[in-house]
């Protein structure tokens, strides 16, 4: 290189410094997944920036926590149980005896004390105790619902993206009359004859008031809903390098599927789980308030509202309490799932630092 050169490289003489701006680095560019961190550290990175949708995240289990002591609370502070009733009994509030249900039919309102903490309903039975017990059952079949979707989905939208052909068709068919009904009118209809005549599937018999039945019914309807999104992955990933590699070393099908093609759609079912369980606590709410999912005596968050309907003007919150309840699990589980989404977009991988 010439003399004239390097000076106008190395910015003195023969060309300014403020010249050499044409020779400014671009933005860098973080390819995010170098330096040897796993897709799954990446994610969990992202995810801890999300400050608000991690403390959503806590008030969700919080919110378990608080149902699983249902129990506790019943027996060591309200002593009573949920579907106990108190038409004639009295309390001491302020040193004044109070029935629980007045003679004009009026429960009692909240004593902001261990006995009927939430005030009773029309029964007589105590508002908060209920609150838990119903806010356990629609916990355990929200997310055993959403698991057992998952499950199913997953293996539908695995088997039908990749062995495509008959297996394909014919549970895109099943998954086409699915997705034909709306959701709510779906599970109506299956969760009205399932609570009538009860579910016998060869030698097990579930009856038509148990948990099982709801949990069956919601985990049925959303099936499509991620199978869909499943499938359509699938068909992608068969005609990677990779799974051509694992075919070609005389990798079986279902091997196949284990190890190469389901750990690369695991974190699809990952985004998807706590958006399920928002929505099948709002099925299971739905589908009771109706009449077609928790069967009473048995407390929910939907039969809660149902019953507190009726009272809307005497004691609104028997609707309002449970209301609240509804709403604050399910807007904590879309914060957080939203923000699991975006943790593992795969488009999140390239980002420009300027």
């Amino acid at each position: 290189m010439s003399e004239k050169n390097d000076l106008r490289l190395s910015g003195t003489a023969d060309k300014p410094v403020s010249d050499l701006e044409a020779f400014a680095e671009p933005p860098a560019v973080t390819v995010e997944g170098s330096g040897g961190q796993s897709p799954w550290r990446l994610a969990a990175r992202r995810l801890r920036k999300r400050r608000f949708a991690l403390f959503m995240g806590a008030v969700f289990v919080l919110l378990v926590l608080v149902m699983a002591a249902a129990p506790l609370w019943a027996e060591h502070v309200a002593h009573t149980s949920p579907n106990e009733n108190h038409l004639s009994d009295q309390i001491d509030v302020g040193g004044e005896k109070i029935n629980v249900v007045g003679l004009d039919g009026v429960p009692i309102g909240p004593t902001w004390r261990g006995e009927f903490f939430l005030g009773a309903d029309g029964n007589g039975r105590d508002v908060a105790v209920r609150l838990l017990y119903g806010g356990r059952n629609s916990l355990i079949i929200g997310l055993s619902a959403a698991l057992i979707t998952l499950l199913l989905g997953l293996t539908t939208g695995l088997l039908a993206g990749y062995f495509r052909g008959w297996t394909d068709s014919f549970l895109s068919r099943i998954m086409d009359i699915l997705w034909a009904f709306p959701v709510i009118l779906l599970g109506i209809a299956l969760g009205t004859s399932l609570a009538l005549g009860g579910l016998k599937l060869g030698p097990v018999s579930i009856s038509g008031g148990s948990l099982a039945i709801p949990i069956f019914v919601i985990a049925i309807v959303y099936i499509p809903y991620l199978a869909r999104p499943i499938r359509g992955e699938v068909l992608s990933l068969r005609e990677k390098e990779f799974v051509e590699a694992a075919r070609a070393q005389g990798m079986g099908p279902f091997r196949l599927i284990h190890s190469e093609i389901l750990p690369n759609v695991v974190s699809t079912g990952l985004v998807f789980f706590p958006l399920l369980v928002a929505n099948a606590i709002l099925l299971e709410a739905a589908l009771s308030f109706l009449g077609a999912g928790v069967q009473p005596p048995e407390p929910s968050w939907g039969t809660m509202i149902d019953e507190g309907v009726a009272r809307i003007v005497t004691a609104p919150a028997l609707a309002i309490v449970p209301g609240m309840m509804i709403v604050i699990t399910v807007l904590s589980l879309n914060v957080f799932g939203e923000a699991v989404r975006d943790a593992l977009d795969p488009r999140a991988k390239v980002r420009i630092e300027h």
